[in-house]
């Protein structure tokens, strides 16, 4: 992760999905709230369930993006333990500045946390970048998406020492496996190898996007391995005669849009090929 990070200022589990969940049991829980913007990863809301915390999802606009000012009147008026914030957005593929998370961080006595599933993607500072000093600052991370690591399961964060030494506390005895960090240890030693199609996912998925836009479809920038594509009139018959043709995507929910993430070269021409059949 880089930035001078210690031993001290990681921590590990299964997946980020229990990276959030050891979270919200340190800092949430009952009497106390959350705060999202969505849409936004579908989990948020169950792990705050799960954990017996409030939960608020405030709405953002038709372009997905956030600015300082309504993120800080969001946390104003709703006063959350948690403010989590998705960066880049899943499923609209919506940057989040460095700006922004430091105008959250002042705005709130509370946790940020950042979800940052796939930072590598993007080109956008990481918030790691302003983690020093901020000792309630979070900033959530995967190995599942640029890694192509989901079935491990090996989620991880950068935090005050603080924070890791909260977690401690909540996680269950021996909650890692020695597979998995096995596992974990060597992706990480053949890091180069693992991440080397991230730059040419990247070219893929903008190739979706200049396409879509060449359809008169409405791609909404991405900093993430997707794009959210906006301009259907049926998206779940897309979605259909897509999945028959061999084709997977995702429909969201989000009206009149559907999800699609970048893959090979092949994958992606295969992709906009059978789409060109529908939307042509």
């Amino acid at each position: 992760m880089g930035h001078e990070l210690n031993q001290a200022n990681v921590w590990a589990a299964n997946g980020s999905n229990e990276i959030l969940q050891q979270l919200f049991m340190a800092f949430g829980g009952p009497g106390r709230n959350a705060l999202s913007f969505g849409p936004t990863y579908s989990m948020y809301p169950n792990i705050a369930r799960l954990t017996l915390t409030g939960y608020h999802e405030a709405p953002r606009g038709s372009d997905y993006e956030l600015s300082e000012q309504y993120v800080v009147a969001a946390i104003n008026e709703h006063r959350p333990d948690i403010v989590i914030i998705c960066a880049p957005n899943n499923p609209t593929g919506t940057a989040a500045s460095a700006e922004l998370i430091a105008a959250a961080y002042e705005a709130t006595s509370g946790i940020v946390i950042v979800d940052e599933a796939y930072a590598e993607f993007s080109d956008s500072p990481s918030a790691i970048s302003i983690l020093e000093g901020r000792e309630r600052l979070v900033v959530s991370r995967t190995m599942s998406k640029a890694f192509a690591f989901a079935g491990a399961r090996v989620g991880y964060l950068a935090a005050d020492p603080a924070v890791v030494d909260a977690l401690r506390i909540v996680r269950l005895p021996y909650h890692l496996s020695a597979l998995t960090q096995a596992a974990a240890i060597a992706a990480l030693q053949h890091s180069d190898l693992m991440l080397a199609n991230v730059e040419q996912i990247k070219v893929q998925r903008d190739r979706i996007i200049e396409t879509a836009r060449e359809w008169g479809l409405e791609p909404f920038p991405s900093d993430a391995n997707f794009v959210l594509v906006g301009g259907f009139e049926d998206p779940e018959d897309i979605f259909q005669k897509l999945l028959a043709a061999g084709v997977l995507i995702r429909n969201v929910g989000i009206p009149g849009t559907l999800r699609m993430t970048a893959g090979t070269e092949a994958e992606t021409t295969k992709l906009l090929a059978e789409l060109s059949l529908l939307v042509g």
